[in-house]
C-alpha cells in the first residue's frame, strides 16, 4: 500500500553500514593526511593551512553569517538553471522519443554536443549576459540540459512496445497512456538524468563563479586566494564541499525513494 513503511532487509542494512563506514574512513584518512602534511611534514601554510586553522576560520564564518549572501546567490542561480534545463530537457526529450527518425537524427547530435566542454564558451555567455547571475544561470542550464534530455530520450525509448500496444488495444487515451504506461516506465532513467543534470549544474555554476563573477561562493573563494587568506579560503572550500555533498545526497535520496514508489 502507498504510505507503508517497509523495513529494509538485514542485508541491505549491513551493506549500508559498510558503505557509510568506508565513506567516513575515507574522510578521516584525508583529514589525517592534511594534519600530517601541515604539522609534521612541514608543508608551507601559504600552500596548505593547518586543519585546525581552517576549522577555526570555518567556525568564524558560520558564526558571523557572512556566507548567506553568497550562498543564497549561488543557490538561486542553481535553482534557475536547473528549472530551465529540467523543463526543456524533459519536454524535448519526450518529443524526440516519439519518433524513431527523430531519435536517430537528434540523439547522436545531442550526445556529440554534450561531449564538448561547454565551460569553454563562458566568455561568450559573459559577453551576452554580463558578469551577473544571468550568465551563470544560462551556462548551468545549457550544461545540465544535455544529460537530462539524453536520459529522457533513453527512458521513453526503453519502454517495451508490448505494453504500449496492449494499453492502446484496451482503449487507453493518449493521456492515460502517458500517465500510466510511458511515464512510469521511463521515470527511473529520467530521474537518473535529473540527478546528473543537477550535479553538473552545481559544478558549472560554482566553477564559472571562480572565473568571471561579481558575487557567489566561487567568487568569494577566488577573492580570498588573491588576498592570500589561505586559511579562510580553505574554510570556504570545505563549506562548499559540504553544501554540494548535502544537496547531492538529498537529490539522490529523492531519486531512490521516487524510483521505489509503486
Amino acid at each position: 500500500m502507498a504510505g507503508d513503511v517497509r523495513p529494509a532487509p538485514p542485508g541491505d542494512r549491513s551493506e549500508a553500514r559498510i558503505t557509510r563506514l568506508v565513506q567516513i574512513s575515507f574522510i578521516a584518512a584525508l583529514g589525517a593526511l592534511w594534519w600530517l602534511a601541515t604539522n609534521v611534514w612541514g608543508m608551507s601554510p601559504i600552500l596548505l593551512p593547518k586543519p585546525q586553522n581552517a576549522f577555526s576560520e570555518l567556525l568564524d564564518i558560520l558564526g558571523s553569517g557572512e556566507f548567506w549572501p553568497d550562498l543564497l546567490l549561488t543557490l538561486g542561480e542553481l535553482a534557475g538553471a536547473f528549472a530551465i534545463s529540467m523543463t526543456l530537457g524533459v519536454t524535448i526529450g519526450f518529443l524526440v522519443s516519439q519518433s524513431p527518425t527523430y531519435v536517430r537524427v537528434f540523439e547522436p547530435l545531442l550526445a556529440g554536443v554534450y561531449a564538448v566542454p561547454i565551460i569553454l564558451f563562458l566568455p561568450l555567455y559573459v559577453l551576452f549576459f554580463g558578469l551577473g547571475a544571468s550568465s551563470k544561470i544560462a551556462l548551468g542550464a545549457t550544461i545540465s540540459f544535455f544529460p537530462i534530455v539524453l536520459n529522457t530520450i533513453a527512458g521513453f525509448t526503453s519502454i517495451d512496445k508490448l505494453y504500449v500496444t496492449a494499453a492502446k488495444s484496451m482503449g487507453a487515451s493518449p493521456t492515460i497512456l502517458l500517465r500510466h504506461v510511458l511515464i512510469p516506465g521511463a521515470l527511473p532513467i529520467i530521474l537518473s538524468g535529473l540527478r546528473m543534470g543537477f550535479t553538473v549544474a552545481l559544478l558549472s555554476i560554482i566553477g564559472s563563479e571562480t572565473i568571471a563573477s561579481l558575487a557567489g561562493l566561487g567568487h568569494r573563494i577566488v577573492n580570498l586566494a588573491e588576498s592570500l587568506e589561505i586559511g579562510r579560503m580553505f574554510a570556504y572550500i570545505v563549506f562548499v564541499v559540504v553544501i554540494a555533498a548535502s544537496l547531492n545526497a538529498v537529490v539522490s535520496r529523492l531519486e531512490a525513494r521516487r524510483s521505489l514508489d509503486p
